[in-house]
């Protein structure tokens, strides 16, 4: 069996689909974005819990899962914000 070498390079991009690709042009839009999506879990999750306790609509099952989502995109959120620090940390530490 013989490997032949491959002519061009493999390179990886990630797929957006255009409809989805946000229209600015910063980090700073991106990041607000990202903010503003676990705000919305969150925000999701406490109406939910509002009113299941208070009006007794809805059930703990849409309840638990609307909390979980919340909480895992707060957490996630804080995993690539320590990401960006680190990374930060990094170039700063680089030789001038």
């Amino acid at each position: 069996m013989t490997v032949t070498p491959v002519s061009s390079p493999i390179t990886f991009t990630a797929a957006v689909p255009a409809a989805a690709a946000p229209e600015s042009h910063g980090f700073a839009t991106l990041l607000s974005s990202a903010i503003a999506n676990v705000e919305s879990a969150q925000a999701s999750a406490d109406q939910l819990a509002s009113n299941l306790l208070a009006g007794g609509q809805g059930d703990v099952h849409s309840v638990a899962l609307a909390s979980q989502k919340a909480e895992l995109s707060m957490e996630l959120f804080q995993q690539v914000r320590n990401k960006f620090v680190q990374a930060y940390q990094e170039v700063m530490k680089m030789p001038m």
